[in-house]
């Protein structure tokens, strides 16, 4: 089994891609928005942009996640995730998610992290 740690621009996201033995990977990655002065609309759609580049530059993309977690600041703003996720994860294809609301760095509102499985060659 291998880890693959990928260097990604210092812009508050990384990604992580383990290789199991006989070709399966797993791509873990998380990111937060860089314009920590946008509001929870704007920061959320700015880090669902960087999880969709982190996944397309590992072969991967939302489609294949498996595993969400949402770091929050204030649990109120879930109706309106909820709401923004739909139209990011098609319906029939959204991971198992967590939903948390935690103490962040200054103007943090949203950070996700996210396990996505690489497709399988066609």
């Amino acid at each position: 089994m291998t880890v693959q740690r990928s260097p990604i621009p210092p812009s508050k996201s990384e990604l992580n891609i383990l290789t199991f033995p006989g070709g399966g990977k797993l791509v873990w990655a998380v990111a937060s928005a860089d314009d920590v002065t946008a509001d929870f609309t704007g920061q959320t759609l700015d880090v669902f942009a960087k999880i969709e580049r982190i996944l397309k530059s590992a072969g991967t993309d939302q489609t294949h996640l498996v595993k969400a977690e949402v770091v929050v600041t204030d649990h109120d703003n879930k109706p309106l995730f909820d709401q923004l996720w739909g139209k990011w994860v098609p319906s029939d294809r959204g991971p198992v998610r967590s939903f948390v609301e935690s103490r962040m760095p200054e103007g943090d509102l949203v950070e996700l992290i996210v396990t996505a499985v690489m497709p399988e060659d066609e």
